[in-house]
């Protein structure tokens, strides 16, 4: 039989990178997953595996010690991983959205400095724009940063990183009034610091504190903190690009790359849960035969794989749209509302045919059942893709009357 999910076009290199991250996962992540997962456990063997094939640096340039390869090529391990664990793609996730925004926007001396460090798995990133009190309204960010001398002193409090803790750099946007004068559009007067920290959790250098893990109902292995600046100082050759108040578009460029990654995700997600469905439905037997021979069953599995492969098309198309340097705002939600909503349908879909077993931690699809639910809120809400999707219609469509 073959795969749901196929992406037709792909060179020998991309097709020889994707076999290498299907059989690491196949072996490495899947048999262990469910296991670290319930205990919280950040999945370090699986990270030093992902080290060792270089994926860290799987879309940094060559020039610095990368491999140079596509958003696709990257979307779709990113697709293989996920359906392993969807925690492990976060970790590469954030890390790569750092440094996309270094390689589009950095200056020449911060690419030299980080990105070859990036590669090779050395430095891990992280990036910072959401606050306790912000949701999806990015303009109404309170952090500050306060020009003193060649420097810059940053205050405030950012929620939900990523990578939080194991990062040794994170990229936190905050609101930067120098040069902006008063009634300057909010989205204006937003700049992006590259903050350098050590790893771990509470003060990991002057002025800026890593609370801790927060708890959460699915995502696990992965570390999500607070942020929290009281009087970090940075310097000011560490604003990204050079020059403030270009903060926000860097910020949505790299959430564009990160919205295909989330797609991708639920790709994956989506795609394990309907293998393990139609497996359970062959093994699991009622009123003297295999519940796939159930009219109802196959039906509930036609539509799970036709969402797999529809969700897996829009993805591919928005990497592709990326790749090709033009703006793909338009297809990266499209592809991301699209593939959430159907990773969680497929989810759902595949936990009823498990039955009550589906609702035992024994079986994988209870892990999924609890994952699935991030991807409806990761890089902007459904509404928020809606939002955007809508406008940029509008704009193609602008009715001359």
């Amino acid at each position: 039989m073959a795969r749901l999910a196929q992406t037709a076009g792909l060179t020998d290199v991309q097709q020889e990178i994707l076999s290498t991250v299907r059989d690491f996962v196949d072996k490495e992540i899947i048999p262990v997953a469910t296991e670290l997962e319930h205990r919280d456990e950040y999945p370090q063997a699986i990270v030093d595996g992902l080290k060792e094939l270089g994926l860290f640096g799987l879309m940094i340039p060559e020039e610095y010690g990368g491999l140079g390869e596509s958003l696709l090529t990257y979307a779709l391990c990113v697709e293989e991983i996920a359906r392993g664990w969807m925690s492990v793609s976060g970790i590469i996730n954030t890390h790569f959205i750092v440094a996309y925004m270094l390689k589009q926007h950095g200056t020449q001396e911060q690419r030299d400095h980080f990105l070859p460090r990036m590669a090779a798995g050395d430095i891990r990133g992280a990036f910072s724009m959401s606050e306790p009190g912000l949701g999806s309204d990015v303009s109404a960010i309170t952090s500050k940063a306060v020009k003193d001398g060649e420097e810059y002193v940053l205050n405030g409090q950012k929620m939900w990183l990523t990578n939080g803790g194991t990062s040794s750099l994170v990229a936190v946007l905050v609101r930067s009034d120098e040069g902006h004068p008063e009634g300057t559009a909010p989205h204006k007067s937003m700049t992006t610091f590259l903050v350098e920290k050590e790893p771990g959790f509470g003060e990991v250098r002057p002025g800026l504190t890593i609370p801790g893990k927060i708890d959460k109902m699915g995502y696990k292995g992965v570390d999500t903190t607070e942020l929290i600046m009281d009087g970090l100082r940075i310097p000011a050759d560490r604003v990204l690009g050079g020059v403030t108040g270009r903060g926000f578009y860097q910020m949505m460029d790299g959430v564009e790359v990160g919205r295909v990654n989330v797609a991708a995700r639920g790709c994956g997600v989506a795609q394990r849960a309907f293998e393990l469905g139609v497996r359970y439905a062959q093994q699991r037997h009622t009123f003297g035969k295999p519940i796939a021979q159930h009219q109802a069953i196959q039906f509930k599995l036609a539509e799970m794989a036709t969402k797999v492969e529809a969700a897996h098309a829009m993805m591919v198309n928005a990497a592709r749209k990326k790749d090709s340097g033009e703006r793909n705002d338009l297809e990266a939600g499209m592809a991301k509302y699209l593939a959430s909503e159907y990773c969680k349908e497929v989810v759902e879909d595949s936990f009823r045919i498990h039955g009550g077993y589906g609702f035992s931690k024994e079986y994988e699809i209870e892990r999924l059942y609890r994952e699935a639910p991030m991807l409806l809120i990761g890089e902007g809400t459904a509404e928020i893709q809606k939002m955007i999707i809508g406008r940029r219609l509008l704009e193609e469509y602008r009715f001359q009357g």
